[in-house]
């Protein structure tokens, strides 16, 4: 049977549809994921279209899944990174929707209190188990959406809830009917998808949901939770670890709209920046993230990731603050007292920071042979040298100039007799056995002995 499809704009072949494979006994797919071994990366050579929606855009979960593999926030902490979020959003609302926690009075307490700010984004979502108290509480606290756990690989299905696929499905499609009746939309959190039968289960279960949302006329969101962050971007990939095929097959076979889909991925393997790009670039409107990647186990997709690469797909910021990515990392290691590993892209203390004396070379010349982009002017972090026994005097020299912010006529030449004192100094340190670098501070006293001068006219200024 042929038919024309509105949303490619050819004939399609559609004499099959997808229905529920309900097994005896479950697939955990041992030849990919052997468990005693590294799971296996298949391919099939099946490429599909990439379709990048009109809109893409970010979600967090930081006040959710952030928080369950770290101390909680304080409410304050909660409202405080809240208000940057949105300071970081823009009034476009690129940052789309926050999402919380609602059971402890703490948690309703926080979402009461962003709630409060008014702010159109990011939009304040919860996140509920499946039962009709959960309900009663998300339309208490007046949240239009919620999240709910529709664990869909064998391995939950069968293992966890101790079902089978009918079973769980016909569980799930009832939660999803209660809160269409509460009138709230539900966004389907589809668990450990990359280890779940795609056409046997996913495809399914997310048609039924297209026909309840058809019949009720409220949306119902698809969130592709990459639970242990097994997918894989690569062409040719087979499923169930494609992302691209995950994100296709929900939008050909399934019929979700693009802005009904959302990527949900984990670090574990280290692809989870690139697997929620390809999940743009191949239908999915939005991804969701974490501030700084926090979460269990290695952790989520870095909002701030995110928001870089949004940038670099779309070719403007779209109204986004780069400059918060700054102040969200300051608020982290100041306010809460989280340590970032220094060498994290875009928010360590090194992300930025050479320590080679050639790369320092380059630096004092022109910072765009050593740095990434202009970090002063997008980030405020402008380039710095770490000064160690490889800095040399280009290093030091870069030092000094950007620790006292000279430019122009003020800064100094790596020839500067103030610069070769203080690598006397400094080598002195190193010859002495040290292994680590100097500090801010200790090298600011080395240059109060040598040039007290300096310090106090350039400090005063």
């Amino acid at each position: 049977m042929l038919e024309f499809s509105r949303r490619t704009n050819t004939l399609e072949q559609s004499a099959y549809k997808y229905s529920l494979q309900d097994v005896a006994e479950p697939n955990l797919y041992r030849h990919l994921f052997p468990y005693d071994s590294i799971p296996r990366i298949p391919f099939n050579h099946r490429l599909v279209p990439m379709h990048v929606p009109d809109e893409i855009w970010i979600t967090d979960t930081t006040f959710r899944d952030g928080q369950q593999a770290r101390a909680p926030f304080t409410v304050k902490q909660i409202v405080d990174l809240f208000d940057l979020l949105h300071k970081l959003s823009g009034p476009n609302g690129v940052i789309r929707q926050s999402e919380f926690f609602l059971y402890t009075d703490k948690d309703k307490e926080a979402v009461r209190k962003c709630m409060e700010r008014g702010y159109q984004y990011p939009e304040v979502t919860g996140w509920i188990r499946a039962s009709k108290k959960d309900f009663e509480l998300v339309k208490e606290m007046g949240i239009k959406e919620t999240g709910i756990l529709v664990s869909c690989s064998d391995y939950h299905i069968f293992k966890k809830l101790n079902m089978t696929r009918k079973q769980a499905m016909d569980m799930y499609l009832s939660v999803v009917k209660m809160a269409l009746e509460y009138g709230i939309r539900p966004r389907c959190h589809f668990e450990d998808i990359t280890r779940a039968d795609f056409y046997g289960f996913v495809v399914p279960f997310a048609i039924e949901l297209k026909k309840l949302m058809d019949e009720s006329g409220i949306p119902i969101k698809i969130r592709a939770c990459d639970t242990l962050g097994y997918g894989v971007s690569y062409p040719g990939v087979a499923l169930p670890r494609s992302v691209p095929g995950i994100i296709y097959g929900l939008r050909h076979f399934a019929g979700i709209p693009s802005e009904l889909i959302e990527w949900h991925g984990h670090n574990d393997f280290y692809k989870a920046v690139t697997n929620s790009a390809t999940a743009w670039l191949y239908g999915a409107s939005s991804v969701n993230c974490t501030m700084l990647g926090i979460g269990e186990r290695t952790g989520n997709c870095p909002l701030e990731a995110m928001v870089i690469e949004y940038v670099a797909l779309r070719g403007d910021t779209n109204g986004m603050d780069l400059s918060v990515i700054t102040e969200i990392a300051e608020y982290f290691e100041k306010e809460i007292g989280y340590e970032i590993p220094p060498n994290t892209p875009f928010v360590g203390r090194n992300f930025n920071v050479t320590q080679a004396g050639i790369h320092a070379d380059g630096l004092l010349k022109d910072e765009e042979i050593y740095n990434i982009f202009d970090t002063g002017k997008i980030l405020k972090r402008p380039p710095r040298v770490a000064v160690s026994q490889h800095s040399g005097l280009a290093g030091i020299a870069h030092w000094i100039n950007s620790y006292f912010g000279l430019e122009g006529e003020n800064a100094i030449d790596k020839r500067d007799p103030v610069v070769v004192k203080l690598k006397e100094l400094v080598d002195q340190e190193y010859a002495q056995g040290r292994t680590t670098v100097m500090s801010d501070v200790e090298l600011e006293n080395m240059l109060r002995q040598i040039a007290p001068e300096f310090v106090e006219k350039f400090k005063k200024e």
